[in-house]
């Protein structure tokens, strides 16, 4: 048996994982796209590393697109299996794969119609035909029950805690006459998440495959999210009458933006402004995400209680056409604008970022963690100009970051994840979706728990399970 690893290796981003039995059955842990690499982007997307035609199941342990992003793609190359994932995940990967399809298309067009006839177009990864043919393929699967994959496979899913519907993977595998047991996390969320119930245990695994994003560092759980976007905004709207441009993934993260905002109007500390919401996405989202409210921690099931709908409040108003989201880049009054993407690489933020960056009275607060040639990275890195749209930027406006709403687990969270593990059975330990010198820390740290065998694995590094 082998395992191999073709994305979120030593990286954040991209996550595919492939295990391969001795009999040639192979098996696919996620099937994401890479974001914010820079020019490496493009051909990290077209490359697998591996055959897709001979891959015979895919799981999928959340929506997220550098989880699940080139599935389309797979099955445009051959892949023609079973996809596992729980029934959140169907919902929430549907509406972004449509999502991403159209971006891709756009922007393709855009690629093309602007480069010199004499180079050769370039093709969208899939279009909007490719998502709908690949839901045929979802096969939806409830948390905490064994299922056979096949004859010799057995899948379980457990709660993640990360995002609505988010799952750890755990396989029970027979072969040669034993049974292997493989943990893969997924991504971890924290436990004293916002939204949701924490992480659960996972059966006790021979491997885990472990992510490792905030492997390094430790959240600052003293520092209230509420409190914290407050201060933003009267800093910034209130004070000096600028825009407070909020960058966030619409799934998950503008979620938890809408719900802290909403807490402020429960606290009658909302001030009166316009609240945007620049992303049609989102709103689907939303719709998604208040329809599976079995998966709320308790402090949001006491809410709704009370408040029936934890994303609304006074001033809230979402942008849907492309001209709305143009008028609203000309808008000089002061108010807050949420739009994607998180990392401000792309999408409706970049627009707004470009028209407020050169501005003292705004704000930029980065909602998580950005890759540093990002252009998020680069603002939270102290960039004095920045690229965007082909010009150079200066920045003026202030660049913050709200390190509280992270729904990664960060160090202290993932070694309490693992900890429901005995490391003595632990044959061996897969750190992934991580910086190098993150998982060199986190290593350190596992170390001291007892896991002693931890692998770092590189792209499209193999290795062979006992």
């Amino acid at each position: 048996m082998k395992l191999s690893f073709h994305g979120a290796a030593r990286t954040v981003t991209g996550s595919k994982h492939l295990l391969t039995l001795d009999n040639g059955k192979k098996y696919l842990l996620d099937c994401g796209m890479f974001q914010g690499m820079g020019t490496e982007t493009d051909e990290l997307n077209r490359d697998f590393g591996f055959d897709p035609k001979e891959v015979n199941y895919l799981i999928l342990s959340h929506a997220h697109i550098d989880h699940s992003g080139l599935i389309p793609k797979l099955i445009k190359e051959g892949f023609a299996g079973k996809i596992f994932c729980t029934a959140a995940t169907k919902d929430l990967t549907e509406i972004l794969l449509l999502d991403s399809a159209e971006i891709q298309v756009y922007e393709t067009t855009f690629h093309n119609r602007s480069m010199s006839a004499a180079l050769e177009p370039i093709e969208p990864l899939y279009n909007i035909d490719d998502v709908l043919e690949t839901m045929k393929l979802f096969e939806a699967v409830p948390y905490n029950e064994w299922i056979k994959v096949d004859e010799q496979v057995e899948l379980m899913f457990t709660n993640a805690g990360h995002l609505i519907g988010s799952a750890a993977i755990n396989l029970r595998v027979n072969e040669n006459d034993k049974t292997t047991s493989i943990a893969f996390s997924g991504d971890v969320g924290r436990y004293r998440s916002a939204l949701l119930q924490p992480p659960a245990e996972f059966p006790q695994a021979d491997y885990v495959i472990l992510e490792s994003t905030y492997g390094d560092k430790t959240h600052d759980i003293a520092a209230s999210t509420i409190d914290n976007l407050y201060r933003w905004i009267k800093k910034t709207c209130i004070d000096r009458g600028g825009k407070l441009v909020i960058p966030a993934f619409s799934v998950g993260r503008t979620q938890e933006i809408l719900y802290s905002l909403n807490q402020l109007e429960l606290e009658h500390r909302l001030p009166e402004l316009n609240y945007f919401v620049d992303s049609p996405l989102s709103a689907k989202a939303t719709a998604v995400i208040k329809s599976y409210t079995d998966e709320y921690n308790d402090k949001l099931q006491n809410i709704l209680k009370i408040d029936d709908d934890p994303f609304v409040f006074k001033g809230l108003k979402h942008v849907e056409t492309v001209e709305e989201s143009k008028q609203l880049v000309e808008h000089k009054e002061p108010c807050v604008i949420i739009s994607a993407s998180g990392t401000a690489d792309a999408g409706r933020v970049k627009h707004h970022i470009f028209s407020c960056v050169d501005g003292e009275p705004n704000t930029i607060l980065m909602s998580g963690y950005c890759t540093p040639s990002s252009l998020g990275g680069q603002l939270l890195n102290g960039a004095k100009k920045v690229n965007i749209f082909g010009d150079s930027c200066t920045v003026l406006a202030e660049v913050g970051q709200m390190k509280s709403l992270s729904a990664h687990g960060d160090q202290d969270d993932l070694a309490r994840y693992i900890g429901c593990q005995d490391a003595e059975k632990v044959k061996k330990v897969f750190l992934v979706h991580g910086e190098y010198l993150v998982q060199q820390e986190l290593t350190a740290r596992l170390n001291r728990k007892g896991f002693e065998k931890i692998e770092m694995p590189s792209m499209h590094q193999e290795f062979e399970l006992e």
